[in-house]
């Protein structure tokens, strides 16, 4: 179990194509800090370096979203996947 097993399962009992959590919500899903990375956007990027293992990112793939920073640089838009898995 890592720390994004809890936000996969937050996000797989969402009913909305589409909303936005705040870092600070996205702390108290994961029951921890999010690393200084996190206000990156490249960080939030479920397209980004698909080679590298990034545990984020594979907790909100695996729940079938893509998720985005968002330009106010304290939330995070998830999207989810069509269900061929495109965006």
């Amino acid at each position: 179990m890592n720390d994004y097993d809890a936000l996969r399962e937050y996000l797989l009992r969402q009913k909305q194509a589409e909303f936005v959590l705040s870092f600070e919500q996205i702390e108290e899903i994961i029951g921890a800090a999010l690393p200084r990375a996190a206000n990156r956007a490249s960080w939030w990027d479920t397209s980004r370096s698909p080679d590298i293992q990034m545990p984020q990112r594979e907790a909100c793939l695996a729940a079938g979203f893509k998720a985005m920073r968002m330009p106010d640089g304290e939330s995070v838009r998830f999207t989810k996947l069509k269900k061929d898995g495109r965006r």
